[in-house]
């Protein structure tokens, strides 16, 4: 660490950014039941567990003044979140390295999640061989992210737009399914067959487990999007949205201890179903991060401006973009208009009328005033903000992105 910045807003944003691979690296190991991806996250553990001991004493040295104080136990609470989501990224990635096991269900229901790991290896001759990353522009084009590379026996997980692929590259991505297909191709891969559940028309305790943590997989990821974005915009409805959502992962962790309580008699080897148990938990934990940062909304702590520069700063923005009347966006259905694989931004919430449409389904017709909860790469922001009747362009003065309407 001794090359890093010390500079507290870079390395918020490094450590925003570093547990958010953990967990999109140790939801891919389970999905590729991959021990080498397993270990990078208990490498990344040591970086983001350095990033956060020097942010702490950074916030300490601050702090010269009760206001001082004030201000910087925000950071510090928000740092600790970080720091528990990063713990749970582990605890996913040990249920390979320890070989919990999962069942097979589970691999094939990650496959229809509403975001999803994927791998593929780079052919020569491919319109990717031999090319910058940044000029593929894959958030963009297919949806989905590079969140690291395998070169032989080398992994890369400080991915840049300046890394050149090669062929015999392992690609690591996470984003939308849709996204896929273009991919390959684009790799030169032959088509992609997803993992099917098993034969059995029967819907058993375990399929209903199985069911019940994929949703929680997802809802965890949404509680997070909505605190980060809750924290940048200072936003009371986001942040009772995050409670909202901690509550239903509660609910449905009992609900998955049941049913692999009562699958565990179905099994004639019931080691997989600790896998399971442990999934469930990191997923829980995920979702309690994210409430403990909204905690401060909600009791209108003083929040030091860092917080919203940092978080702001990161891989991936979080961005609040009204749909104006007359836009492209306007009467079209989600569905429609693919905005994960047109942009790369995925939509955490609709604002309509005042209230907070979460996760909304794909038939949801977008109306004028409706305003769009997203989070995804600073490059597509410029789409989306095409998409709802705006230019994005960069205030001279501020230096800040301004939206102008068409």
């Amino acid at each position: 660490m001794d090359d890093r910045p010390r500079n507290l807003k870079t390395m918020l944003s490094e450590a925003k950014d570093t547990s958010e691979l953990m967990i999109d690296l140790g939801y891919a190991a389970l999905y590729f039941g991959d021990n080498d991806m397993a270990e990078e996250v208990g490498a990344l553990e040591e970086r983001l567990n350095s990033l956060v001991h020097e942010m702490r004493a950074i916030c300490v040295m601050a702090a010269r003044s009760p206001r001082d104080a004030d201000s910087m136990a925000s950071v510090l609470q928000v740092v600790s979140a970080i720091e528990r989501m990063g713990n749970a990224a582990v605890d996913i990635s040990r249920i390979v390295t320890r070989r919990l096991g999962i069942p097979r269900a589970l691999v094939a229901d990650l496959a229809g999640a509403e975001e999803v790991s994927h791998r593929v290896r780079v052919r020569e001759g491919s319109d990717m061989a031999h090319r910058a990353l940044g000029d593929l522009e894959l958030p963009t084009e297919v949806g989905m992210s590079v969140v690291a590379v395998r070169r032989e026996r080398d992994w890369v997980t400080e991915v840049s737009g300046d890394d050149i692929v090669l062929p015999g590259d392992v690609l690591f991505l996470q984003g939308a399914p849709a996204g896929i297909p273009e991919l390959r191709r684009l790799a030169g891969a032959p088509e992609y067959e997803p993992p099917t559940p098993p034969e059995d028309a029967a819907l058993s305790d375990l399929d209903r487990a199985v069911d019940v943590l994929v949703e929680m997989k997802n809802v965890s990821e949404v509680a997070v999007g909505l605190a980060y974005s809750a924290l940048v915009m200072r936003d009371h409805g986001l942040a009772a949205e995050v409670n909202h959502l901690e509550d239903r992962l509660d609910d449905m962790k009992e609900r998955l201890e049941v049913w692999v309580l009562r699958s565990a008699s179905e099994q004639l080897d019931p080691s997989p179903l600790r896998g399971l148990l442990h999934l469930g938990q990191a997923a829980e934990e995920i979702g309690d991060a994210a409430q403990q940062m909204v905690w401060l909304i909600e009791q209108r702590e003083e929040l030091h401006p860092i917080l919203a520069l940092a978080l702001g700063d990161a891989d991936e923005v979080v961005v609040r973009m009204p749909v104006r009347v007359g836009s492209p966006a306007e009467g079209r259905s989600l569905r429609a208009l693919a905005l994960e694989t047109e942009t790369g931004f995925y939509l955490l919430a609709i604002r309509r009328g005042g209230r907070y449409v979460y996760r909304p389904r794909l038939d949801v017709v977008l109306r004028a005033d409706d305003e769009l909860i997203a989070t995804g790469p600073d490059e597509g922001h410029r789409l989306l903000a095409e998409l709802c009747g705006y230019v994005l362009v960069e205030d001279d003065e501020t230096g800040e992105d301004e939206l102008v309407p068409v």
